[in-house]
């Protein structure tokens, strides 16, 4: 049985009785990438690890501390709370890190000659962590564009038709945008272009998952990684990209604008014709 704690409060009744409540303290479970507070020490970090005794916490500028596990020890969204080790999964179907029931002996599909573009290595790292599965299974392979500048030329070179479709996934797909420009330009019945609002791919990883509060605000004509890792003292953009990636474990760890955007493309990929 989990131990629970209790905040008990004495009040007194009409005729003078001493009565004692009690208000229980919520018990939160310590999924990977849950931000709590050690209200001691005040050091404020998401959950890395867990076991029955104690529990490691990494706060924004990557520095890990170990805490036991007590009752009532921490606060969760600034009240008090009582950190639990996550309930069993309960035994049902392997489910992949995009969501999707995971087949079992998978040996991957020929490659179609269907596509996915995604704009540099840190697009294609994070749709490989969570769709990878999936892009095997249906036998899909995901490319870096490296920008998007001359997207024209290279849908061209590429020669989408019916039995060679083209996705493509566009960082910053915005109105008025670079990027919405391009889009625009090549999309077609065999190219289909969808993307996400955020700046940089990084953005549409959600803050929890890398232990902050919220991505900061990067002034126009700074690159934004490089803003991002000064800002938030991670180093160079290679430190900072290690730590978001290695971070992104399913689909819950990412904002639902690229969800939807790269489960567009490979519907639309695998329909051929």
């Amino acid at each position: 049985m989990v131990a629970r704690s209790h905040d008990y409060r004495g009040m007194f009744s009409a005729d003078g009785t001493r009565v004692t409540t009690k208000k229980t303290i919520p018990e939160i479970a310590a999924e990977p990438g849950v931000v709590v507070e050690d209200p001691a020490s005040g050091f404020c970090g998401a959950v890395v690890r867990i076991d029955s005794r104690e529990v490691t916490l990494e706060d924004r500028h990557g520095r890990h501390r170990v805490f036991p596990l007590r009752p009532a020890a921490f606060l969760y969204e600034g009240a008090p709370a009582t950190l639990v080790k996550p309930a069993a999964a309960a035994t049902g179907p392997a489910i992949s890190a995009s969501g999707s029931v995971r087949v079992a002996n998978l040996k991957a599909r020929t490659a179609r000659a269907a596509r996915i573009w995604v704009e540099g290595i840190h697009d294609a790292a994070l749709v490989e962590t969570v769709w990878g599965h999936d892009l095997r299974v249906e036998g899909v392979v995901v490319e870096p564009l490296h920008g998007v500048d001359d997207l024209a030329a290279a849908v061209a070179e590429f020669g989408p038709a019916p039995h060679r479709r083209l996705g493509i996934l566009v960082d910053h797909l915005v109105a008025g945008s670079k990027e919405t420009r391009q889009a625009q330009s090549v999309a077609g019945a065999n190219v289909l272009v969808t993307g996400h609002p955020y700046v940089d791919v990084w953005e549409a990883v959600k803050p929890a998952c890398v232990g902050i509060r919220a991505w900061p605000r990067i002034p126009r004509g700074t690159d934004w990684k490089t803003g991002v890792c000064a800002a938030l003292r991670w180093g160079e953009p290679a430190d900072g990209a290690r730590r978001v990636l290695g971070a992104v474990r399913s689909y819950r760890d990412l904002e639902t604008p690229l969800i939807g955007a790269v489960e567009q493309l490979i519907d639309f990929v695998t329909q051929e014709g």
